[in-house]
């Protein structure tokens, strides 16, 4: 049977952490800095370790206010220093929690940010490989962050969005343009299929593109996230596609 992972950011405070968790085959644990705390994580991780998930650290900018969504002009080594405490936060909850932490991926405008930028993400994935040069990156597919991450000899998995709308360049567009988070159920479901049976991408455009990502993303915090995680593997499942780790 054909597989595909399917990913959700987890523990940023929405309602449904605990019942996605028992859809999903991989979990991006904020790591107390655009949300969640020690007592988020370390409850996250009992979860997903419980379901056998497998679990990531999903660093961001240490921005609660905006829930790590708006670009901030800082210097790099700050921001290298922000995702430095928060691996080094999670990873510290995940030994005393016996979890292997499998995997990295930036989350909102950082990540965005190191999608555009390559000397940025080659920045922070030098960061993250002398944290622990074995996790790999979870990193959106056709973006700089790939480039960055293969030229480190990182191991890298390539991503694509369930429930964003993307531009003719490979990559998401903007949440300050109409469109750019996807509620609609039917065209969600119709991104993942068209994503894991063609590895293909519709653009707002209208123009087919490319992906060979292996993992498709659901934000957790889309207040609809359980009913789409819900209807996503159904409709996976029918078409013979299996939700799996490929970690």
């Amino acid at each position: 049977m054909k597989q595909i992972d399917l990913n959700a950011d987890i523990g940023e405070g929405a309602a449904n952490d605990e019942q996605l968790l028992d859809i999903i085959s991989s979990a991006n644990i904020a790591c107390g800095a655009h949300a969640g705390d020690e007592q988020t994580m370390r409850t996250t991780l009992r979860m997903a370790k419980a379901r056998g998930i497998t679990c990531g650290a999903h660093p961001g900018f240490a921005d609660k206010e905006n829930f790590g969504r708006k670009e901030l002009d800082l210097p790099v080594e700050q921001i290298q220093q922000q995702v430095r405490e928060q691996l080094n936060a999670i990873q510290k909850i995940a030994d005393e929690e016996n979890v292997e932490l499998k995997y990295i991926k930036l989350h909102g405008a950082l990540a965005n940010m190191a999608a555009r930028d390559y000397a940025l993400a080659l920045a922070l994935f030098q960061t993250i490989k002398s944290h622990n040069k074995d996790l790999a990156i979870l990193a959106l597919d056709n973006s700089a962050q790939v480039k960055a991450a293969n030229d480190l000899g990182l191991n890298i998995v390539r991503e694509a969005y369930a429930d964003r709308a993307y531009t003719n360049d490979g990559l998401l567009l903007s949440r300050a343009k109409q469109g750019a988070v996807v509620h609609d159920k039917d065209k969600v479901v119709a991104q993942c299929l068209l994503l894991a049976e063609k590895g293909e991408i519709k653009t707002v455009e209208g123009t087919i593109i490319k992906s060979t990502a292996s993992s498709i993303c659901l934000h957790g915090d889309n207040e609809n996230a359980l009913d789409l995680a819900i209807n996503i593997k159904k409709s996976l499942e029918k078409a013979g596609i299996k939700i799996h780790s490929c970690l």
